[in-house]
């Protein structure tokens, strides 16, 4: 779906970007074909606070606006009011992110269609024929996939998804239906030379001379997400030995207990490992994404990014999907995306209400000869 713009073409286009980490990597495809295609436009991003830093050096953004965890929505309209846009794309589908635009009072706004917003929009664009909503299952759903003894009318496969159910192509979708190119491109973050050799010295790196792996162990939106540690513990330790790599260990602040854990574990010798979570900014995190030769990391915000900036990534899928969700395009040959067997999975859920098999069936085995892979 294309629409009519009114003309003149725009010259100055708020983006409005989505609240969390992996969801904003994914976004980069829209934001580079808003480029392409609009390529004199000044193109604002508005995001949270904490992402902002993420946009720093982005071929397709010039400058970003802010908001606070507790910023309320008059006060992000009067904002965005002062700056005269012509255009605003709204990528998240939430009412509020819409009222934010329609209340800053600029003349023509997009977004995707949803109820109780639609009226905040001139473009409500409808959802995409293959979109896969990310349904939890129930308890009973769970149970119909998981218990072989039932008959077969009461066995619930999973739904086959399409390629194109990505989450890329939601965003790409929003940018499209100003004429922007609808084939998609590889989710682009950018480090500069300066960031690297900041983060090198700071770190110690330049004293490393043997590979360096990275290792993300923890996950934001739950322990479903999680490979467990007592797994992580022994692929790296195999991984270390068999290639001498130096392991960087990396998360936020709510990861410091599991990556001290492991490091406790393998021995935190200062030749095979450095621990690093909660001692990042986002930026720092970047840089030292970009100088690991392979990421070891669950579905989280980092795998995202790490993608992004052309580092491979290694990811044990269990509640959720790669199909849906997975890092950079769907078949790049770098990534090693292990999925649960599970009948049980996707299922989308924080927690898993039985025995957590979806990750438990995936083995330190089978993730050390897939680090091993991607590292080559």
């Amino acid at each position: 779906m294309s629409i009519t713009l009114t003309p003149p073409p725009p010259r100055r286009i708020l983006v409005r970007g989505v609240n969390w980490l992996g969801d904003a990597v994914m976004t980069t495809p829209a934001l580079l074909r808003l480029r392409e295609k609009l390529p004199a436009a000044h193109i604002t991003l508005l995001g949270p606070e904490k992402l902002c830093d993420l946009w720093l050096h982005h071929p397709a953004v010039d400058e970003t606006i802010s908001f606070t965890a507790g910023e309320g929505v008059f006060s992000i309209a009067k904002k965005l009011r002062a700056e005269k846009f012509d255009l605003a794309l709204v990528l998240p589908n939430s009412p509020r992110s819409a009222m934010e635009i329609f209340f800053a009072g600029i003349p023509q706004r997009i977004g995707g269609a949803r109820p109780w917003r639609n009226w905040t929009l001139t473009h409500a664009v409808p959802p995409r024929a293959d979109a896969v909503k990310m349904s939890k299952l129930t308890g009973d759903q769970i149970k119909a996939r998981v218990h072989s003894d039932l008959p077969p009318q009461f066995r619930t496969p999973p739904k086959k998804i399409p390629l194109t159910a990505h989450h890329i192509f939601q965003y790409l979708q929003l940018a499209t239906a100003v004429g922007a190119n609808p084939e998609p491109l590889s989710p682009l973050l950018k480090v500069t030379p300066e960031e690297t050799e900041t983060v090198r010295k700071k770190f110690g790196l330049e004293q490393i001379s043997s590979p360096i792996f990275g290792l993300n162990p923890g996950a934001e939106y739950g322990p479903a997400k999680r490979w467990p540690v007592e797994k992580f513990i022994p692929a790296a330790h195999e991984i270390q030995r068999r290639t001498g790599c130096v392991w960087l260990l990396l998360g936020g602040r709510n990861d410091v207990v599991i990556t001290n854990q492991i490091a406790s574990a393998i021995g935190n010798r200062q030749s095979a490992i450095k621990n690093l979570a909660g001692k990042t900014s986002l930026r720092e995190l970047m840089a030292l994404l970009k100088f690991c030769r392979v990421l070891l990391t669950n579905d989280t915000g980092p795998m995202h990014v790490a993608a992004a900036l052309g580092t491979p990534v290694v990811v044990p899928f269990g509640s959720t999907s790669p199909e849906l969700t997975g890092p950079g395009l769907l078949g790049d040959a770098r990534h090693q995306l292990i999925k649960s067997d599970a009948p049980c999975s996707p299922c989308f859920l924080r927690e898993c209400p039985i025995d957590f098999r979806c990750m438990n069936s995936i083995s330190a085995d089978r993730v050390v000869e897939a680090v091993l892979q991607a590292a080559r």
